[in-house]
C-alpha cells in the first residue's frame, strides 16, 4: 500500500532552488531514472528528478507543464504543516492526543494515560522507539484477530519507516507494516491491516480483491481516502 508521492523524501543534500514563474523547485539527478519526474514534499517543496543524461531544461519544462497539478500539491502542503503547528505540544495516538511531558535525565519515552513522558533534550529519537514499540503490539494484536477471523494465516511482521508505502504483504505472507499508522485514528490503522489480510487471499488490486475488502471491511473507501488526504500528516 502506497504512502503517497508527498512522502518519497530523499535525504542527499539538496541542491540548488531554481525559480520558474514564482515556483521554486530542486534538482536531482538520478541513474535510475527513465523519464523526469517531478515530487511534492509536504515538508522540503518540489523536487525535480532527472535522469542521468537529461538535459538541464527538461526541469523547467516538466514543472512549466505540471503547474496546476503542483499548486495544487503545494496547497495541500501548507494545509499539512497547518495542521502539524496545530497539534501544540502534543502527538496523536490512534486518535487520542497524548500530550509530551519533558523529564530530565529520562532516556526513554514512556505513556502514562494521555500523557507521553519523553527526554527533556532530543526527544525525537526516544519518542519515534516507542511509536515502533506500540506498532508492533497493536498492529500485531489487531493482525492476529483478522487473520483469524478470515480463516489465514501469516508467516511474520515487520515494523519499519518506509518512506512510500504503508504496509506490504509478500507473496510468503510476510507482513510490513508503517509504525507511523499509529498516527492516524484507529478506523484507518485497521483499514490498513485488513487491507493486507486480503492480500493473503488476493496479492493484486483487481475488483475481486476490492469486493473482499469490502465484504471484510465494510466502508473501507472512506478510510482509504482520509489515508490519501491527510497521509502526509503522520509524522512527528
Amino acid at each position: 500500500m502506497s504512502a503517497g508521492r508527498v512522502d518519497a523524501y530523499s535525504h542527499k543534500p539538496m541542491p540548488e532552488q531554481h525559480p520558474t514563474r514564482e515556483i521554486s523547485y530542486t534538482v536531482r539527478r538520478s541513474s535510475r531514472a527513465r523519464r523526469v519526474r517531478v515530487n511534492v514534499h509536504a515538508h522540503t517543496g518540489v523536487e525535480v528528478v532527472l535522469p542521468a543524461r537529461a538535459p538541464e531544461r527538461a526541469a523547467a519544462a516538466a514543472v512549466s507543464e505540471l503547474r496546476p497539478w503542483i499548486e495544487r500539491r503545494l496547497h495541500e502542503a501548507r494545509e499539512v504543516r497547518a495542521r502539524i503547528a496545530a497539534r501544540g505540544g502534543t502527538v496523536p495516538y490512534l486518535g487520542t492526543p497524548l500530550e509530551l511531558v519533558p523529564e530530565s535525565g529520562r532516556k526513554r519515552a514512556h505513556r502514562s494515560g494521555e500523557r507521553l513522558l519523553v527526554p527533556a533534550a532530543d526527544a525525537q529519537p526516544a519518542i519515534e522507539r516507542f511509536y515502533r514499540r506500540a506498532a508492533r503490539e497493536e498492529i500485531g494484536r489487531r493482525l492476529d484477530r483478522a487473520t483469524e477471523l478470515a480463516g489465514s494465516a501469516y508467516s511474520a511482521l515487520d515494523i519499519r519507516a518506509q518512506r512510500t508505502r504503508w504496509a506490504s504483504c509478500s507473496p510468503s505472507g510476510r507482513m510490513s507494516f508503517n509504525w507511523r499508522l499509529l498516527l492516524a485514528p484507529e478506523r484507518v490503522l485497521d483499514y490498513v491491516v485488513w487491507h493486507e489480510v486480503c492480500h493473503l487471499e488476493v496479492l493484486d488490486h483487481s475488483p475481486r480483491f476490492w469486493s473482499l475488502l469490502e465484504r471484510r471491511w465494510p466502508g473501507y473507501a472512506e478510510d482509504r481516502a482520509w489515508l490519501r488526504r491527510h497521509g502526509a500528516t503522520l509524522v512527528l
